[in-house]
């Protein structure tokens, strides 16, 4: 077979993904030109194809490489791969390492992940299968073969595995055991998130490092045969985090998040903060949002199903708009509900229209809210779940103030230069050199606001004996944690920006989580708690003493600080009362000193992007306002009231013009005191102001 040259940088035009997850009937009634149709008509330059691992679906070579048995003598892979090179499209070959059939299992029982009895594990889904191990010849040797048998016969640019980490849990394989005490000197760790087992932290270090070393024995094993082509491993919305830095920059052209879509009461921004935390630790690397068609319940799993087409359109509007290039999935190729293709069709569509505008424009802001790290070794909430942080998204969002998401793992003077303001959620650990960063950030005049236990443990969860950053916050621990405590409040105690907008209120909710501590001398503190008091019998619901201790302390010099000692992001996120977003609303926009540089005014839920070039500033509006902004999938988008884009001008700016990327209009510019205003109405899903000016 001869191959078209292609050089490495593909990744860069692959920007509107199809994927198709072949099930093991699927070659029986395969459809090709339907699947050439959706591909076409939704602009797609790249597609992912289902090849083997589990289930070959080409005429592989390779002993206990199962091949469909619906197969025949015909080859689906191929045929697909034919089809969008047809259409001048990148393509990319799946392969699923995490199963082998029975067949496999007996004759290589040693590929198999293993419980703390060393018995393999079967398949907690589909019994008569078996869970590989990723430390095993399996992942090293057989994967990496049908990787190369892959790539040589046919015209790919890259591998795409999913559930490429085999068994999720601790597999106790001998291989395992072996490569960890020979490693680490430790036997494997008996309970997962132990942290009071010394081989757990030396296990997900080893873990990160040796599935690091695979990802490049496979990246290897492609360029080897095809210099242009790259092995990509499907990640999820946390993943990113876990990898070696050297090997990014050595062996990731590009991210594939596997966050699929919402459930439940997360929010509509979600799909945003997959572009956002992505570009939080590596803003060079270019991130895809996958997509699914059908709706996302773990708990359910109906991958052979739709969701609603409108919850379908804003997943992929939302992820894109926040830098995150559209990618969206189909399981099954059999097509028995086709009420997603229109969604589908009309999201990509969108982003062809606007790629070309907004592509070379980089997201920009002014404020940045720290992204934990935390996985592993948390100190309060499970795994992957930060409700203060959630919290402060969510008031962000409301507040209409556009900010970016920044790693802690890259908190340094380098990364925090760009930024007015830094938001510590709860950013409980912090290294003796991230909080150096951050105290001269301040220093240099840099706001800050940071709340409950920020800075209060070192990177490794030990606890400091005060704040690490005491001397920024203008506060020092008095008492620690306690909670949850019930019926609490703050008193508004003085006059401050950060106070404003709560009326005649003297008092307003408080926390559920507290911290005790005093203020520094030249600190104000806006808001005091009121000392507890019981919330049963009713008759007893009286405050019996005065406010006393800090509960929002400030302190101004070079830089604008707000400290807040209790769990204001995780309450909010909890109970989403309105006085809590608007603290943190007050708070960020105190301590920026003036209004936002973008803003939006109007009523709604939107998600704001801000992208600036030399030339002008594109503010990218995303409709969120629906019946079911924080309960399920959206059945439909609520056209947005008039709205008002207000926009600082450069001070050498000589006027204004203004487009409507998807409207396709120009509109009128209004300049006063230095901003350019225009108007907006009828906003749908999404538009897009792109202002331009010339210097005078």
């Amino acid at each position: 077979m001869r191959f078209r040259m292609r050089t490495p940088d593909w990744p860069l035009t692959a920007t509107r993904w199809t994927q198709l997850t072949l099930a093991e009937d699927d070659p029986a009634h395969l459809d090709v030109d339907f699947w050439t149709s959706v591909m076409r008509d939704s602009r797609s330059n790249a597609v992912c194809v289902s090849a083997g691992g589990y289930i070959a679906y080409y005429p592989t070579r390779i002993p206990y490489h199962h091949r469909s048995t619906f197969m025949g003598d015909t080859d689906p892979f191929g045929a697909l791969v034919e089809a969008a090179r047809g259409l001048g499209m990148h393509v990319m070959a799946r392969v699923d390492p995490h199963a082998v059939h029975a067949d496999a299992a007996t004759a290589h029982p040693e590929w198999l992940a293993c419980d703390q009895d060393g018995a393999p594990i079967e398949h907690w889904s589909h019994p008569g299968i078996w869970l590989t191990c990723a430390f095993t010849g399996y992942h090293r040797e057989f994967i990496t073969e049908v990787a190369r048998e892959i790539v040589r016969e046919y015209d790919v640019d890259a591998i795409f595995a999913n559930r490429w980490e085999g068994y999720y849990g601790i597999s106790y394989s001998e291989a395992a055991r072996r490569s960890f005490r020979d490693d680490t000197g430790f036997e494997l760790p008996k309970r997962e998130h132990d942290t009071t087992d010394p081989a757990w932290p030396a296990y997900v270090a080893w873990r990160r490092r040796r599935l690091s070393e695979l990802v490049a024995i496979w990246d290897a094993a492609v360029k080897d045969l095809r210099p242009h082509a790259r092995f990509i491993p499907n990640l999820g919305a946390f993943a990113a985090r876990d990898l070696e830095p050297e090997l990014v920059e050595r062996v990731y052209p590009l991210f594939v998040v596997d966050k699929q879509g919402r459930s439940g009461i997360e929010a509509p921004w979600a799909a945003g903060r997959v572009a956002k935390r992505s570009r939080g630790l590596f803003p060079d690397r270019p991130v895809g949002l996958i997509t699914s068609v059908g709706p996302e319940y773990h708990q359910h799993r109906w991958k052979d199903s739709v969701a609603p087409p409108e919850e379908v359109r804003t997943w992929i509007v939302d992820g894109f708009a926040q830098g995150a290039f559209p990618w969206f999935t189909k399981f099954n190729a059999t097509v028995s509900d086709p009420r997603w293709v229109p969604a589908v069709v009309d999201a990509f569509g969108l982003h062809a229209k606007l790629e070309p505008v907004l592509a070379p424009m980089p997201v920009t802001a002014e404020v940045a809210l720290v992204d934990p790290s935390r996985a592993g070794r948390i100190r309060s909430g499970a795994a992957h779940s930060f409700p203060d942080e959630d919290g402060f998204y969510q008031a962000l969002v409301e507040a209409r103030i556009p900010f970016d998401l920044l790693a802690d793992q890259v908190l340094s003077a380098e990364r925090l230069r760009p930024y007015k303001v830094l938001v510590l959620a709860n950013a409980e650990q912090l290294s003796d050199e991230q909080c150096a960063a951050v105290r001269d950030y301040v220093a240099a005049g840099g706001g800050l606001v940071a709340a409950h236990q920020s800075s209060l443990y070192d990177e490794h969860g030990a606890p400091r004996a005060n704040f690490g950053l005491a001397d920024v916050f203008g506060a020092d621990l008095v008492t620690r944690l306690r909670g949850p405590v019930k019926n609490n409040y703050i008193a508004l105690t003085g006059e401050h920006p950060v106070s404003d907008g709560f009326g005649p209120a003297g008092r307003i909710i408080g926390g559920t989580r507290l911290l005790g501590v005093v203020a520094r001398p030249g600190t104000q503190v806006p808001f005091r708690f009121i000392p507890d008091f019981p919330d049963l019998p009713m008759e007893e619901l009286y405050a019996r003493k005065a406010p006393d201790a800090p509960a929002v302390i400030t302190r101004e010099g070079p830089g604008r600080v707000v400290y807040i000692p209790f769990d204001l992001g995780a309450i909010f996120w909890e109970t989403l009362q309105a006085d809590h977003g608007l603290l943190i609303a007050n708070a960020v926009r105190w301590a920026l000193g003036g209004e936002p540089e973008a803003t939006v005014r109007g009523p709604g839920l939107v998600d704001l992007a801000v992208r600036r070039d030399e030339h002008g500033l594109a503010v990218t509006v995303v409709n969120l306002t629906n019946p079911m902004a924080m309960r399920g999938a959206i059945r439909e988008t609520i056209p947005l009231p008039p709205q008002t884009v207000s926009v600082a001008l450069p001070q050498d700016a000589a006027g204004a013009t203004a487009r409507l990327l998807v409207d396709g209009s120009e509109v009128p510019v209004a300049v006063r005191e230095g901003r350019a205003e225009v108007e907006l109405t009828g906003v749908g899903l999404i538009e897009v102001v792109h202002l331009t000016w010339e210097k005078g």
